[in-house]
């Protein structure tokens, strides 16, 4: 299976603000569950203290207005389609922000923040990926990364 990427690193403001990459991929969080792992932020945010953090995207837009869209400094939010469950998904290792990848094999995408210097979305649908690059035309593509 084809996977697609791509990295903001450079010339755009934001690099971690989750509310523009939601903004950039049409708002579609609401359509998935999520897996939130190796969360770290520059707010204190009780919801990251354990190991994972399972929730629904309205839950995460929830969140992401609770704590006024804060910085996200390392993370991996892995996006499940809502027929995956929770169970499902706990049978694989928890993803880390430091791995570069797409690292569970059951979402449908990923967000990453990395140390505060810049976000990847990895994707099995290129229309993820296409619409991130639209929205931020300084990303630059990471398909290379997965031959």
């Amino acid at each position: 299976m084809m996977h697609y990427g791509a990295i903001l690193a450079k010339g755009e403001v934001g690099y971690t603000d989750l509310d523009k990459v939601f903004a950039a991929l049409g708002n579609i969080q609401e359509n998935y569950n999520w897996l939130l792992t190796d969360g770290e932020c520059n707010v204190d945010i009780p919801e990251l203290e354990d190991e994972f953090c399972w929730m629904s995207g309205s839950e995460l837009t929830a969140l992401q207005r609770k704590y006024h869209n804060p910085q996200w400094i390392w993370a991996v939010l892995s996006a499940f389609e809502k027929s995956v469950t929770k169970e499902q998904v706990l049978e694989y290792p928890l993803p880390a922000a430091r791995d570069n990848r797409v690292q569970h094999p059951l979402a449908t995408f990923e967000i990453v923040p990395i140390d505060s210097s810049y976000v990847v979305v990895f994707s099995r649908e290129k229309e993820i990926v296409d619409r991130f690059r639209a929205y931020f035309p300084l990303s630059e593509e990471l398909e290379a990364w997965w031959r």
